[in-house]
């Protein structure tokens, strides 16, 4: 079966080899002539991208580049690209790359439409009104993990604060997404597994929040069930159409599902991310053993269902199946193994505590509890962590 489809959940959606072709179209049915491309260095040089300044050329669409995303974009990132957008007169933002280059892109069209400094929109605060309303963004993954093509956040680090932070707005949502697995073929395996293992959390964390969603909760499930088929093919097998697109989907599908919420794995990997600069999607697979671990009592009736779901033998069969897949996609064990040191663990467990997912974590976690999670983390035991 040929894996095609338009789809609007949240957004409108075009999945499929080959879809990247229909970008330009899209933006002159819109009546846009100017628009700024937010990526980072390594996309840029990518054959693919070149084919995209063509073809947006062919149809008389000027594109000028911002390319200076860093690995975890920083406010600086986003000014330059505001900067960039004004000076070019763009009227869209089209995102490409990974969850940094998407989360880029949009909170550039965030900072073209305030005054305000970028941390009045952190997402414990409410909103302030814009100046004028956020241009359309386009958003293109080349990475199958964060699903920010999806989402209505970003996350940016504040470098003054070692802190990462989560900036939301609504029309931070973007317009159109493409999902050309065709995109994603020159992924190395470590980021494919890394990415892979980000789109799991994403669905894991959101299926166990204990609020009431039943939508979230389906579409977490089946983002799980893709990530089993799919990710070690993808990872090994980097050509394989299908499994690119599967893990596509479910990274789509887990930044979906967990409008619901997330939990402590972010909490903690948010802060180890800050001030380690350990990548995202490897901290949250990490993380994820113990993490789960901890939550047990909060989880082991409820997670039943989602273990029938995977064909798995409830709690233990989930945690089983977690530490083999980390196994069979060479993640490490240990946040030693992420440069992480026994001196920061009191630090990073406060800053834990205090992340805005805390609070969503199926089992209630103090800044005490952060640190007991770290520490079996740093010593590789899961025993004990549910008491």
């Amino acid at each position: 079966m040929e894996q095609r489809g338009n789809w609007r959940i949240p957004t409108e959606i075009l999945a499929g080899p080959g879809r990247i072709a229909e970008l330009p179209g899209r933006i002159r049915d819109l009546g846009l002539k100017r628009v700024l491309l937010v990526t980072d260095p390594g996309v840029a040089a990518l054959p693919f991208f070149a084919g995209i300044l063509a073809s947006l050329n062919a149809e008389n669409i000027a594109a000028a580049i911002f390319k200076d995303v860093h690995p975890d974009p920083l406010a600086a990132d986003v000014i330059a690209g505001a900067t960039a957008y004004a000076a070019h007169e763009a009227q869209a933002v089209i995102a490409i790359g990974g969850g940094s280059g998407l989360d880029c892109g949009k909170s550039i069209a965030l900072a073209t439409a305030t005054s305000r400094p970028l941390w009045d929109f952190e997402i414990t605060l409410a909103s302030p009104e814009l100046d004028r309303p956020i241009p359309p963004i386009f958003a293109i993954p080349t990475t199958a993990g964060t699903g920010s093509e999806v989402g209505r956040a970003t996350v940016i680090t504040d470098t003054e604060k070692s802190r990462k932070i989560i900036l939301l707005h609504p029309q931070m949502l973007p317009r159109l997404v493409i999902l050309d697995p065709e995109l994603t073929f020159g992924l190395p395996a470590s980021f494919t597994a890394w990415t892979g293992m980000d789109a799991l959390a994403h669905s894991l964390e959101a299926f166990s929040v204990p609020a009431w969603h039943p939508v979230a909760d389906g579409i977490a499930v089946e983002g799980m069930r893709l990530v089993k088929s799919s990710l070690i093919t993808a990872t090994h097998d980097p050509r394989n159409i299908a499994a690119r697109s599967d893990m596509l989907a479910a990274a789509a599908m887990g930044a979906t599902a967990f409008q619901k919420g997330l939990g402590a794995i972010h909490s903690l990997s948010h802060p180890i991310g800050a001030h380690f600069h350990a990548h995202h999607g490897l901290t949250n697979a990490v993380l994820m053993p113990y993490v789960l671990a901890y939550n047990r009592p909060a989880l082991e009736s409820r997670i039943r269902p989602l273990a029938q779901s995977l064909n798995l033998d409830g709690f233990d069969g989930i945690l089983n199946w977690v530490l083999e897949l980390r196994a069979a996609l060479k993640i490490p064990h240990t946040i030693k193994d992420l440069n992480v040191t026994e001196a920061a663990l009191e630090t990073l467990a406060q800053e834990a505590f205090l992340d805005p997912n805390t609070p969503d974590n199926p089992r209630p976690a103090t800044a005490a509890d952060m640190h007991r999670i770290l520490t079996a983390a740093m010593q590789g035991t899961l025993e004990g962590l549910s008491k």
